[in-house]
């Protein structure tokens, strides 16, 4: 598929989608939620991607949603229109590869969003998270407040919605928003290193520890812990845990090959 709003380039097992409207610091809108879903489907369906990258480039990530679009919007229509954003988020947080964000300049309300559905997110120096929907007379829309509060505690994801603040990238470390900090010109190169690291791994046994971490978050802690169990057991039923125990009884790197 051709794309308009986003790029897409797939090297070495590892897929980076790059947000492209810089003339409007890559705000998010109808158009560009709609292609990030069709990305994430067709990269969960391609078998030789083994990790994600999403990112706005060196320069901004995204400033949030286009809010000119939405200014004059009915209640009806906002519901109709936040459909394409739901389905996009869903897809890229339940991808069953890692996805990584990598985070430089503004990554606010839509934008900041975005990042909470991936996995690990690195942010460069120069990097300003927030939510500042509540300076506009609205809310987070994008679910930011379920991924938020899950991520770093009720009580700072209140704070940082109700304040409408931004953070800078050392501040959203402290308090767990992101991952890593790194100077903006190692921000992609840090990501693909990472990416790499886990592409490395045994796909499936990563596809199970997301799916465990992410399917138990929703569970109590028994069901969780034998959802683990049962995850746990089937892996060895895969290939590449034979080759991983026996690679490591050989003392030699394994060569996993995702089955």
């Amino acid at each position: 598929m051709a794309y308009e709003t986003i790029l897409v380039e797939i090297e070495e097992g590892i897929a980076t989608i790059t947000l492209n409207r810089p003339e409007v610091l890559n705000a998010l809108n109808s158009q560009v939620f709609n292609e990030l879903g069709e990305a994430a489907a067709q990269l969960t369906a391609d078998q030789s991607v083994r990790a994600v990258i999403i990112t706005g480039g060196e320069k901004v990530f995204a400033a949030g949603a286009d809010i000119k679009q939405m200014a004059s919007a009915t209640a009806v229509e906002v519901s109709s229109s936040v459909r394409p954003s739901m389905i996009a988020f869903n897809r890229i947080e339940n991808m069953p590869k890692p996805v990584i964000a990598a985070i430089a300049g503004y990554a606010l309300g839509g934008g900041c969003e975005l990042t909470l559905t991936a996995d690990v997110r690195i942010a460069a120096e120069n990097a300003q998270l927030g939510f500042p929907e509540i300076k506009l007379g609205i809310l987070p829309g994008g679910g930011g407040t379920q991924r938020l509060p899950r991520l770093i505690g009720p009580g700072k994801a209140k704070e940082l919605i109700f304040s409408g603040d931004f953070i800078p990238a050392e501040e959203a470390l402290r308090i767990g928003l992101v991952n890593k900090v790194v100077p903006a010109g190692q921000l992609l190169a840090e990501a693909r290193k990472m990416a790499g690291k886990f592409a490395a791994r045994g796909a499936v046994a990563v596809q199970m520890a997301k799916s465990c971490i992410n399917e138990g978050l929703q569970m109590d802690l028994d069901r969780g812990l034998q959802y683990e169990h049962k995850c746990f057991s089937l892996l060895f039923a895969t290939e590449d845990q034979k080759e991983g125990m026996q690679a490591f009884v050989e003392k030699r790197k394994p060569n996993f090959k995702g089955k």
